[in-house]
């Protein structure tokens, strides 16, 4: 019994080298398939149309940032990412403000309809942003909203804000009631509480909640484009309209989708471990 245990001992290890060594193959080659596109729209950013147009190339031959210092000094490119970034700044506070408390009174409280009401809230975020288009574009333009970012961001708000609802839900439904009870007991007014000693709790599923937020708002195209014209128009609709009398710009607008990348990996960045959390204790 002992020599084929001993037998048996080894054999198993070189099964399990195998297996490792079999996932770190399948995981490399799929992490190089994910990056290819950005590595490749890199590669175009710091080349010319000329080279970018008539030639094949793994490196840039004539290496060039003018490319990048055209977006950075055109206020008509530049300002685009600022516009971007200010209604999607907006859009996530308000999510935030309005999910939270909405939120706590699904997990903490029965009502009637509160599962309809639950699921008509998850409804506007399964649609399609197309359906809400026509409406918002007539809603704005009459009351003098269009071509601003608050239009843009509580437009953002009807998918967003239901995302936030059911994410927060189940962080908040992981807290037991019985710190409410006993913050009261303290004499904690419910405003106190929330801040002070709520919060904190769910400062994972806030973090998570912030990231798709500000994601989802980032590269919406449709609602964004339809509702802004020149004062708010955000990057991605400039993204969209490079092309004029001498063709399209192919150097400048992969340098453009670069710098459209960034913001999103910083966020991703800064909350990397509110996501890590979120994915073993929320519901994401």
């Amino acid at each position: 019994m002992a020599d084929a245990t001993t037998n048996t001992f080894p054999t198993t290890q070189r099964r399990a080298r195998k297996r490792i060594k079999s996932s770190a193959v399948v995981m490399t080659l799929y992490l190089l398939f994910l990056l290819l596109p950005i590595y490749w729209l890199l590669n175009m950013s710091l080349k010319t149309n000329t080279e970018i147009l008539n030639s094949f190339t793994l490196f840039p031959r004539d290496l060039t940032f003018a490319n990048y210092a055209t977006i950075l000094t055109d206020p008509a490119w530049y300002m685009g990412y600022v516009n971007s970034l200010i209604y999607v700044t907006m859009n996530t506070v308000i999510s935030l403000a309005v999910a939270l408390p909405a939120a706590y009174a699904f997990s903490r409280y029965h009502f009637m309809g509160d599962k309809h009401l639950f699921f008509w809230l998850l409804t506007n975020r399964m649609a399609p942003p197309a359906v809400f288009a026509l409406p918002f574009f007539q809603l704005y333009s009459s009351v003098g909203l269009f071509d601003t970012h608050i239009a843009v961001a509580l437009a953002h708000c009807l998918f967003n804000v239901p995302l936030a609802v059911w994410i927060l839900e189940g962080f908040m439904r992981g807290v037991p009631k019985e710190i409410d009870e006993t913050a009261y007991l303290d004499g904690y007014g419910f405003g106190r509480f929330f801040v002070k000693i709520f919060m904190p709790l769910i400062a994972s599923g806030i973090g998570v909640a912030a990231f798709f937020c500000f994601m989802f708002s980032w590269v919406e195209l449709l609602l964004s484009r339809t509702l802004t014209t020149v004062d708010a128009k955000p990057i991605a609709a400039i993204m969209t309209r490079t092309q004029g009398a001498s063709g399209i710009d192919w150097g400048v607008l992969a340098a453009a989708g670069i710098l459209t990348i960034v913001p999103g990996a910083l966020v991703i960045y800064f909350v990397r471990n509110y996501i890590a959390k979120g994915f073993a204790l929320g519901r994401v």
